[in-house]
């Protein structure tokens, strides 16, 4: 496994070693010993798996309070990932930072709890599972408008599948002080 660097050094693109032969392919999806090493949390409490189709967005999410960290994984197709700073007073908030996942390389992205989080399917299909260091909890449930300007983010598609949850998002400098986690989260 090695840990690839990204704009964002909270937020990691983790590349696990995939050993492959005429029958297919196998990796560690997760090692806790090695992973806290790395730097990432032990306990996680939930694993969610979604299913959807090209083009479909789901995001940009997080929970305040009850911060969630996510490690994020395909199953299949392939993903943009990405990760949004949204911590207040954060000398990077605002910022985003992407990777390509896909279920051939196994890659997984790392996203911290004070960090919001999106992706869309680049694929036909794409099945991404996520595992998470806090329970979900619909009141904490937050969302911020994919296209937001201030974030300039670099979606690969013009016009994306989204939930009425996700079209009816706020711009980032739209949410209160309160609705944010704080710096350091």
């Amino acid at each position: 496994m090695r840990i690839v660097p990204l704009a964002l050094p909270e937020v990691r693109l983790i590349v696990p070693t995939v050993r492959g032969d005429d029958r297919g392919a196998f990796h560690e999806a997760w090692h806790e010993r090695r992973y806290h090493e790395a730097g990432l949390p032990e306990r996680w409490v939930q694993d969610n798996v979604s299913r959807s189709r090209r083009a479909v967005l789901r995001g940009l999410h997080f929970q305040h309070p009850n911060d969630q960290a996510k490690l994020v994984s395909v199953l299949f197709g392939e993903i943009l990932d990405v990760a949004v700073d949204i911590r207040r007073d954060s000398p990077t908030f605002g910022r985003a930072v992407s990777a390509t996942l896909t279920a051939a390389g196994a890659e997984q992205l790392f996203v911290p709890a004070g960090f919001a989080h999106g992706f869309v399917v680049t694929s036909e299909e794409a099945v991404v599972m996520y595992k998470c260091t806090a329970y979900y909890a619909p009141e904490c449930e937050r969302a911020i408008m994919w296209n937001d300007p201030a974030l300039a983010i670099e979606w690969p598609v013009a016009t994306p599948i989204l939930s009425e949850r996700d079209a009816r998002a706020r711009r980032l400098a739209d949410l209160a002080e309160h609705e944010l986690p704080p710096f350091p989260s």
